[in-house]
């Protein structure tokens, strides 16, 4: 170095401010769990050993201007990417990821959803980047420096050993890190944002070359296993054709979670309708039953239920392979004399809806252009729930029978906005704004429903249908945990809790059947396709898919969730870790556990991952390999 007034170079400097802020956001916004002291280090370090390696580049650089340039627009390009982790954690409590980028069509809908997701402190952000932009500007010929050789490379020596340490010690912590990567923040927690960004970038890559490619040999692994570990029996369910020839109308119910089914907020049921609902002699209400969604939230539910295939672990199937062909349920049915639809007053293009559901081979989509909207019946995110059901009748009346179709519902939607004259409880008093405006937003989804059932007895197509109301996705993330186990009056809310939590109603109704029940069969999402199938009597077995029929009395006896997790009928694994699932009890050999116990269930639960790992990731192949462009169902 020849300029001997700098003592710590500018780019050290900046890793080492950077570095800092990183952990701070680490450790104090994003909810992290750690679970030891050596996570904790790993935390630590990564967020300096990703700010040298990125800010150590500008060593190459030989004149002083480039330096300063680069450290200047590098610190608040790299400022920007945690700020728009944070904003995106706060609502999702997962990170961004490629294909999502490519998903901004979606940003103009979000509206007043992202407003509530900034804090006004965020600004501090980019405070750091603001000094070393007022330094590199103001005193450049103090603070540049011109490197020799050796300089550059021990910058580049230095920057490569740390991250070689770095993930020596996450490979250490996390085994096999790289290679069962479904959990994001195992990723960011080990190896940093910046790192994981760079390795969805690469998976992303694998994940795009994986059709061109693809050749259909991969088919008769994925066929073998599903013959032998999904289709577990040719016996048909007792209720196999008890709706045969009826209407399908299935109501995607926004964000309606389990836990509010038969419970009160401030004295009141939150949800009176689906209460009694629950308890009609021609209802079967699951109340084990999961939702399976990735980060495409409502996009994945309705893909879980059209396929009976998981979603990508990354960004949403309906962007990033909307394209691929299916064996969707509609097309099934379409085969049986069925006219399938949509009906959802949004953009039609939000979700890339418009183009997926020509792939699944939809007949019509009734999007907002077929409904209308004016502000008096509006909301958040839309046309409200009930003048929504109200408008619909009149599309369900004119369809040919017998017809499928989907409603899906937006008022109770984040950030669970609502007019004062919609309000018929009072919201709940906790530090969670989120959470209070959730259950008078829930209670009025409920009124909707009821509404929708009464004007489906008025237009007639009731006594020839049956209706199915699924929640599609959670609305209250961990990040307002503190204020849920205050609800739910638990000290913390625990690993298994957080599993429990992805729990969402289904309702299954059957006019006239009248042997309706509570159903506490585990299910999930992907379980509704072979279901509504087996109901209406349609055979199924030359298909590829993932779940079974709910009624079966021979089931896999699992349920895989999108990150890796599952539930079990005796245990629940979640971030590597076994439960069981009665106590909630870690299994492990401690001296509270006994140990020949502890080792039967931890063999039992690596049993059951090595099974969900299997499915996640033939599912995956057959969506990014659009392996069912070489199957021909109709010789099957």
């Amino acid at each position: 170095m020849r300029n001997k007034q700098a003592r710590i170079p500018l780019y050290i400097l900046t890793s080492l401010l950077f570095g800092l802020k990183t952990y701070i956001v680490y450790r104090f916004m994003f909810n992290i769990e750690l679970d030891n002291s050596m996570q904790e280090f790993i935390l630590f370090i990564n967020p300096f050993v990703s700010a040298f390696l990125i800010f150590a580049i500008s060593v190459w650089f030989s004149k002083p201007s480039r330096q300063m340039k680069y450290l200047r627009y590098t610190a608040f390009i790299m400022s920007f990417v945690v700020f728009a982790n944070l904003v995106f954690y706060r609502q999702f409590t997962d990170f961004i990821t490629i294909p999502q980028l490519f998903m901004g069509s979606n940003m103009a809908d979000l509206g007043s959803s992202i407003l509530t997701l900034i804090k006004p402190y965020d600004i501090l952000l980019f405070a750091d980047a603001a000094l070393i932009w007022y330094l590199s500007k103001k005193h450049e010929n103090a603070i540049s420096v011109n490197y020799l050789k050796r300089g550059k490379v021990f910058a580049l020596a230095m920057s490569l050993l740390l991250l070689a340490g770095n993930f020596f010690l996450a490979e250490m912590e996390r085994p096999q890190l790289f290679t069962r990567a479904f959990d994001r923040e195992y990723l960011v927690k080990n190896i940093g944002i910046f790192n994981y960004h760079v390795y969805d970038l690469v998976v992303h890559s694998k994940a795009e070359s994986q059709r061109v490619f693809a050749d259909g040999n991969e088919l008769p692994e994925i066929e073998q296993y599903i013959d032998e570990n999904v289709k577990l029996s040719d016996e048909k369910s007792e209720l196999f054709g008890a709706a045969k020839g009826k209407n399908v109308i299935f109501v995607n119910a926004e964000s309606v979670q389990n836990f509010v089914i038969g419970n009160e907020v401030n004295g009141e049921e939150i949800t009176p309708f689906l209460n009694s609902l629950a308890e009609d002699e021609d209802t079967y209400y699951f109340d084990n039953f999961y939702e399976q969604t990735g980060q495409g939230k409502t996009s994945d539910s309705e893909f879980l239920v059209e396929n009976s295939l998981y979603p990508l672990s990354r960004g949403a199937v309906f962007f990033t392979h909307g394209g691929n062909e299916y064996h969707a349920m509609p097309e099934i049915l379409k085969e049986e004399g069925y006219f399938s639809s949509v009906l959802h007053a949004n953009n039609k293009s939000f979700w890339n809806r418009d183009g997926m559901y020509q792939s699944l081979m939809i007949d019509h989509f009734y999007s907002e252009d077929a409904y209308e909207i004016n502000e008096e019946n509006s909301v958040g995110w839309g046309l409200k729930d009930k003048p929504f059901f109200e408008q619909s009748i009149k599309y369900l009346e004119s369809m040919e029978q017998p017809f499928y179709s989907k409603l899906i519902t937006l008022t109770n939607h984040f950030p669970f906005q609502l007019d004062e004259e919609d309000k018929s409880i009072e919201p709940y008093d906790s530090n969670s704004n989120t959470l209070n405006n959730y259950f008078p937003a829930v209670r009025y989804a409920d009124e909707a429903l009821e509404e929708f059932f009464a004007h489906l007895k008025e237009s007639g197509v009731y006594e020839n249908s049956i209706i199915v109301i699924m929640g599609d996705h959670i609305g209250i993330s961990a990040n307002h945990n503190k204020a849920m186990s205050m609800y739910l009056d638990k000290e913390e809310i625990t690993p298994v809790d957080q599993v429990e939590l992805q729990k969402v109603p289904l309702f299954i109704h059957i006019p006239g059947h009248g042997k309706g029940e509570v159903n506490s069969t585990l299910g999930g999402q992907i379980d509704l396709k072979p279901t509504i199938l087996s109901l209406l009597g349609i055979e199924n077995e030359s298909d590829l898919y993932f779940g079974n029929d709910l009624f079966a009395n021979e089931r896999k006896g699992y349920i895989a969730l999108r990150n890796g997790d599952f539930v079990s009928d005796d245990y629940i694994s979640t971030a590597g870790l076994c439960y069981d699932i009665e106590t909630g009890e870690l299994l492990d050999s401690d001296e509270e556990t006994d140990e020949n116990t502890a080792q039967t269930a931890n063999s039992a639960c690596n049993a059951i991952q090595d099974k969900v790992d299997l499915e996640l990731g033939y599912s995956d192949d057959l969506i990014y390999g659009d392996l069912f462009r070489f199957i021909n169902f109709d010789n099957k």
